[in-house]
C-alpha cells in the first residue's frame, strides 16, 4: 500500500493552514445623508456612524436617522455617537432607530457607559480622546477602567468631542490595545494606510476625511471611495 500522500492533497492542507489576510474594518462616521449610506454600503464598509449628539454640526434627528437606516442590509452596523446622553434621550433614540453599537464620545464614567448600555440593551463602545500631554500609561489605565466595553477608539483632543481633522501621535497607542482599537482622529485616503502599518488597530473610523470641503455631514463619495481603497491597499501588504 503507497503511504506517500497525494501532492494535491498536501497542497490543498497547505492552503488551508494558510494564515487568511487581514482584513482592517471600516467604519464611516457622520454620515446624514440617503445617499451617502448607500455609497458607503456600495464601496464595502463594515459599519457607520450616525451623530445623535445635538450641538454637533453633523447631528442628526430621530426623523432623519430613520430615513438613513431604511435600506441597510444585514451585516452593516448601525453605529449611534452619543456625547454625555441622558437616559432619555438615550431611550428615545433606540426605541426608534435599530442599533447595533452605542458610541460614548462625552465625559460619561464606566459606570455610567454601562448604565446607559443598560437602559438600550446594547453593547457599547468607548471613544478615548489623546491629548498632547497623554501618556501610554494613561490609555492603558483608561482601558483597564472601561473593560466592560465592546472596544476603544482612539480619538483626537479636540473641542467639541471630536470631528476636528487632527491627528494624534499613533505610537501612544501599545500594541496590546491595538487588537481591540479602533483608531479615529484626523484619518484620511492620504494617510490611513500609514496609520495601520504603524498601529494595526481592528478598525479604522473617519468622519472629516471624507466629507465634501467646508460641509460638514456632507460626504465626498470619490474620498469615500479613496479611503476605503487605502486601507484595502494597506491590508494587502
Amino acid at each position: 500500500m503507497n503511504a506517500n500522500p497525494n501532492p494535491s492533497t498536501v497542497g490543498e492542507a497547505q492552503q488551508d493552514q494558510a494564515p487568511l489576510p487581514r482584513r482592517t474594518r471600516i467604519k464611516l462616521c457622520g454620515l446624514s445623508r440617503p445617499e451617502d449610506v448607500a455609497h458607503a454600503i456600495d464601496l464595502g464598509a463594515d459599519a457607520f456612524g450616525l451623530v445623535f449628539y445635538p450641538s454637533s454640526p453633523r447631528s442628526v434627528s430621530v426623523a432623519q436617522a430613520l430615513d438613513l437606516v431604511r435600506d441597510v442590509p444585514p451585516f452593516v452596523s448601525v453605529v449611534g455617537l452619543f456625547v454625555n446622553p441622558t437616559p432619555d434621550w438615550l431611550r428615545e433614540v433606540v426605541s426608534n432607530i435599530p442599533l447595533t453599537l452605542l458610541q460614548f464620545h462625552g465625559d460619561e464614567t464606566p459606570d455610567q457607559c454601562e448604565a446607559l448600555a443598560g437602559v438600550a440593551g446594547l453593547p457599547w463602545l468607548r471613544a478615548l480622546r489623546v491629548a498632547a500631554d497623554t501618556q501610554r500609561a494613561d490609555l492603558v489605565k483608561s482601558a483597564l477602567n472601561y473593560a466592560a466595553t465592546s472596544g476603544l477608539l482612539f480619538d483626537t483632543h479636540v473641542e467639541g468631542y471630536g470631528g476636528g481633522g487632527k491627528v494624534f501621535d499613533w505610537s501612544l497607542i501599545p500594541a496590546e490595545l491595538a487588537r481591540r482599537a479602533v483608531l479615529s482622529g484626523g484619518l484620511n485616503a492620504q494617510n490611513v494606510s500609514d496609520a495601520i502599518r504603524q498601529v494595526r488597530p481592528y478598525a479604522v473610523d473617519v468622519s472629516s476625511g471624507i466629507e465634501v470641503e467646508g460641509a460638514k455631514g456632507v460626504k465626498d463619495h470619490a474620498r469615500m471611495a479613496a479611503f476605503v481603497r487605502a486601507v484595502r491597499a494597506a491590508d494587502a501588504e
